[in-house]
């Protein structure tokens, strides 16, 4: 990728042709095509395109669309893949869980978790038998939980989150605290800032939390990445820590899966979830995954073995989760396969994982994390420039409240507006065809996806955001 220097401010006359430059030189560019993005026409219209009118529309030019932190573009070859399983189902029915057809490149529906799981393990940086491919991520969250979180009242019982955590996870922890009948004002610990109004958790005060509830703590729950902030925790440094005061640790890993590079097997997680529809492309509510580490998931003892359910962690089991060989053996006796995949319960749903697997084959494309974490970088840096190079006006109306540190954050930028300019910001910006997403109060979340978003999306998207914030002042000013 071109080392060309970004430009200095958003003002230069020339930052429109060095983003397209800079877009031309991106080793990575090509896979913008493999992508479904909307025109401008397409976001405002309120039905379906019909026929013709779908290449017939006035206003054809491109959406900016910076969104892929809420919901990720759609893959052009996802229809076609959803097209040949639907073709399976109609031609073969029921043979399609086990007759392979010579001319399909989708597995049989048998072995489809097996090979989304193959797909996935370089993304989450897992060994494939850690990776299970399942459920729904707040589902993953209490089928994890429900494993590994073991209280005691008299020892370890606590469970300690952020306090700004995604709701759905805050509720994941109460109510699992509920389950055990125990109180969340005593066994919840909730990590606060002390010197960051936008609650920008530094490593050293959440180890110093982890530290102050060493001996009565018996799980960590962190993001990986914030999803109102944008930050990104240093997860091997807060892993090790934890573990070695012997607390179990779970990362929800929505906001950071296909984002950024991680290394699970390496960093020593306990065990992690995630969802399919961010950054990994899988369509709205698409199916989530979990990691377990080969240390929290063994099986030590056969089903023919005296006692065998001692050869394995507990955990809430279903048919799925068996053993292959066993599976369909219809004897109600349950007995884990290794690994992450012996903790499924239901066959998962076929239709989900093709669509999420025609996008792991656009991750194929591009050669692996390290490559898009690369441009992420770049693309995000400038980003960032280029809104510090606004006009005095408008950046007096905004800041930026994730952390400047790359190291520190993924591919969003959150930027937290003045009071009574949010409504505002967001109906100009979605007028002018560019999509982002809100956070209420006051935070708009910006997210260049390195798969298909460049340069040139950035400078557009700086340039309608400026003109957003004089609208929306005026507007708010009366």
């Amino acid at each position: 990728m071109s080392s060309a220097p970004l430009p200095a401010s958003a003002g230069s006359e020339n930052a429109r042709e060095r983003a397209r430059q800079l877009d031309r030189d991106d080793e990575l560019g090509f896979l913008r095509d493999e992508f479904n993005i909307p025109t401008k026409g397409q976001i405002a219209s309120s039905s379906l395109p019909e026929g013709s009118s779908a290449t017939s529309d006035s206003n054809t030019s491109k959406c900016i669309y910076l969104c892929g932190n809420s919901l990720g573009l759609q893959p052009k070859r996802t229809q076609t893949r959803l097209s040949q399983y639907l073709s399976t189902w109609a031609t073969q029915g029921v043979q399609g869980h086990f007759k392979p057809l010579d001319n399909s490149p989708l597995p049989t529906w048998l072995d489809v978790d097996e090979r989304a799981a193959e797909m996935i393990a370089p993304i989450v940086g897992g060994h494939v038998s850690e990776v299970a491919v399942m459920q729904t991520l707040t589902a993953n969250l209490h089928l994890l939980m429900s494993a590994f979180y073991k209280p005691d009242i008299n020892k370890r019982h606590k469970i300690i989150l952020e306090s700004k955590a995604f709701p759905s996870d805050h509720y994941a922890v109460e109510t699992q605290l509920r389950h055990h009948g125990l109180l969340a004002e005593k066994s919840m610990v909730l990590l606060k800032s002390e010197n960051s109004k936008d609650n920008i958790l530094i490593t050293e005060e959440i180890c110093k939390v982890i530290e102050e509830h060493k001996d009565d703590t018996a799980l960590l729950l962190l993001p990986g990445i914030q999803y109102y902030t944008g930050q990104l925790f240093d997860i091997p440094t807060i892993t090790a820590y934890a573990r070695e005061r012997g607390i179990f640790v779970i990362w929800d890993l929505a906001h950071a899966v296909g984002n950024v590079e991680l290394k699970l097997h390496g960093w020593g997680v306990d065990a992690a979830a995630w969802c399919s529809y961010k950054y990994l492309n899988g369509g709205p509510g698409c199916i989530g995954g979990i990691f377990v580490h080969e240390h929290n998931s063994a099986v030590t003892k056969l089903i023919t073995d005296e006692r065998p359910e001692e050869g394995y962690n507990h955990r809430l089991a279903g048919w799925w989760g068996n053993d292959k060989k066993s599976r369909f053996g219809m004897e109600n006796r349950f007995h884990p396969v290794k690994g992450a995949a012996g903790f499924q319960l239901s066959n998962p749903s076929v239709l989900d994982i093709t669509s999420l697997c025609a996008s792991l084959e656009v991750f194929e494309m591009a050669g692996g994390m390290g490559k898009l974490r690369e441009k992420s970088l770049r693309v995000t840096k400038f980003l960032e420039k280029q809104l510090e190079g606004m006009g005095e006006e408008e950046r007096g109306l905004f800041r930026i409240i994730t952390p400047l540190d790359p190291k520190q954050r993924g591919a969003q930028l959150s930027l937290g507006l003045g009071s009574g300019l949010l409504e505002g910001v967001m109906k100009e910006l979605e007028r002018k065809g560019v999509i982002v997403d809100e956070r209420r109060p006051d935070v708009i979340r910006v997210a260049p996806a390195p798969l298909y978003n460049g340069f040139e999306d950035v400078v557009g998207f700086v340039e309608a955001f400026g003109e957003a914030l004089r609208v929306a002042r005026k507007e708010r000013d009366g």
